[in-house]
């Protein structure tokens, strides 16, 4: 297969996770590792190239333009992969021009400080946010005054210098510094490399943003926290170095394949926005109709809906009055509040449940929607109390088959129980708090969740749970540093409520639905799992590799440290 057929056929893999980003790679990693054109056999091998570079530094020494600078260690390990005929390795330090500082990190300490920079544009300062995989980033990029740019001679970049990334992940990431710029410094965070006249930085460029690079660099990396590569790591980093002309033909196939990927990307986007335009217009008319049917429309390839939207947009048409239809028969909601307002007096009265400050009617302002007939407009603190579970904590829970509820759910197991039959339960502390529960019919609910009372013989307990979940209590925690919510935030929580039967009639239809949508989601998944082994099987038939289309480029785990011998296989 050639490249410009695999190129064809990205409609088959492109729901394909980063499909085109996945492109781009290959592209890269078969550039650096010679597959990419072919060789020319009259071309000058790259060994007699990097002997030039060697000699211009040298000469460069004699006449005391530059320093001595300390040699680079050959890299003692078994190389990955061979290369072709007439490419060589060398270290990047190797690959300069033949002038001090040719390669550098950025200035330490008291040379750069905060208080340097100022709020008016000036001499640019190039830090890691500036460099893309492969291209520059505008705007990233700090300022300081000709003063302080001029007191850090040994840190100037030009546009033409390449910018590569010594930190965070990416590591070696690198991008050119565009004419635009002028000259400037670059940050502690990257290191400012300048190639020799002998050397094409877009092909060094290519290779930085590689696989095989990053492979290499990880196997130098310093970082506890973050990836970090130092100066002498970077310096010392292998590159794959073709003939000066086969690198200048590479730099110009990558350059047509990436703007084909360019193109392609741009479809890419251009379809998925006609897929939203679809999508948002197949969502309407669902929401007229709410029908399995139309649920099926909704997961054609063309303008497939995210699940958790469908989850979204069934609860809200539910909790609307609009999934299911309404029956005159049925009785008011009206008549609900009214019985469960005389149940709750009288728990309190016997001291059961707590009376709760007064709750305001609702006002029209407060009102989101029309109600359809039947429905009556109520606060959460009308139709429902919540009480503070028992503490325990997880040292404290003995191994048995009761589930443990808190505030973000099920979070261990005991020998007890606290709830003795099926419970509404609200996370109540916690990055899930507001999240909602039904328990089985024994549990445990700790004082990180609440347990809810509510007059069980008018209300459907798997509508409030659908009801709650539609709400999404969690906007009413107090915005502390640790989420929680309170009675007096939910309380006043304005609430539709539908007839009784009308509530068992959309938990039936929600519970239909919901499944339905898993299902779909299912198929989904099995759909782009299917594009992401089309995409490797494509790639492998590229490369001629049988190693499920990994292209034969390096891994971490395949390059060791310099000075240390291999790993055996």
């Amino acid at each position: 297969m050639t490249l410009a057929t695999f190129f064809k056929k990205f409609d088959q893999f492109a729901d394909a996770p980063d499909a085109v980003a996945k492109m781009r790679e290959l592209v890269r990693n078969l550039a650096v590792s010679g597959e990419l054109v072919p060789q020319d056999p009259d071309d000058e091998p790259a060994e007699e190239m990097l002997a030039r570079i060697a000699e211009d530094i040298a000469n460069a020494v004699r006449a005391k333009r530059m320093r001595n600078s300390r040699p680079i260690p050959a890299y003692e390990d078994e190389f990955p992969f061979d290369l072709p005929v007439g490419w060589a390795w060398a270290p990047l330090g190797n690959l300069t021009a033949a002038e001090d500082g040719a390669m550098c990190d950025g200035p330490f300490g008291s040379k750069l400080k905060t208080e340097h920079y100022i709020p008016t544009k000036g001499y640019s300062v190039l830090r890691l946010g500036n460099i893309g995989v492969g291209y520059f980033i505008h705007g990233k990029e700090g300022h300081i005054s000709r003063e302080h740019f001029e007191s850090l001679p040994s840190n100037h970049a030009a546009p033409g210098d390449l910018l590569v990334a010594g930190l965070a992940v990416p590591l070696v990431r690198c991008c050119e510094i565009p004419p635009d710029i002028g000259p400037a410094v670059n940050k502690s965070d990257c290191f400012r490399v300048r190639l020799s006249k002998h050397m094409d930085r877009s092909y060094v460029r290519h290779y930085l943003n590689s696989r095989v690079a990053r492979a290499f660099a990880a196997e130098e990396n310093h970082g506890m926290t973050r990836e970090r590569i130092n100066l002498a790591n970077a310096k010392a980093l292998p590159v794959s170095v073709p003939p000066l002309a086969e690198q200048k033909r590479i730099v110009a196939k990558v350059d047509e394949l990436m703007a084909l990927c360019d193109r392609l990307a741009l479809q890419q986007q251009e379809r998925e926005t006609r897929h939203a335009a679809l999508a948002r217009a197949s969502l309407a008319r669902f929401a007229d109709a709410p029908t399995p049917a139309n649920l099926h429309f909704l997961f054609h390839k063309s303008y497939t809906i995210p699940p958790a939207d469908l989850r979204k947009s069934i609860l809200t048409l539910a909790v609307q009055g609009k999934l299911v239809p309404q029956d005159p028969n049925d009785e008011p909601a009206e008549t609900i509040l009214r019985d469960t307002c005389s149940l709750f007096v009288r728990l309190v009265a016997v001291k059961k449940l707590s009376a709760p400050k007064p709750l305001p009617p609702v006002s029209d302002d407060e009102v989101p929607f029309s109600l359809p007939i039947g429905w009556a407009w109520c606060r959460f603190g009308q139709i429902m109390r919540i009480s503070s579970g028992d503490g325990l904590v997880a040292k404290d829970m003995n191994a048995g088959p009761i589930p443990v509820y808190g505030g973000n759910g099920v979070n261990g197991y005991h020998d007890a129980y606290n709830v003795a039959k099926r419970t509404l339960v609200i996370g109540r502390v916690g990055f899930y708090c507001g999240s909602i529960h039904v328990t089985p019919e024994r549990a445990w609910v700790t004082d990180n969740a609440f347990i809810t009372t509510f007059d069980e013989e008018h209300f459907d307990m798997d509508f409030l749970s659908w009801l709650l979940k539609a709400t999404d209590l969690r906007e009413r925690d107090n915005a502390t540093a640790q989420p929680v919510i309170s009675g007096g935030k939910v309380y006043p929580t304005v609430l539709a409520l539908p007839p009784l039967a009308e509530q068992r009639r959309i938990v039936a239809k929600v519970e239909q639905l919901m499944a339905l949508v898993d299902a779909l989601e299912q198929q989904l998944a099995a759909s782009r799992a299917t594009a992401a082994n089309l995409l490797s099987a494509l790639v492998a038939e590229l490369t001629g590799t049988p190693n499920n289309g990994k292209v034969s480029v390096p891994s971490a785990s395949g390059i060791g440290r310099r000075g240390r011998p291999p790993k055996s296989p």
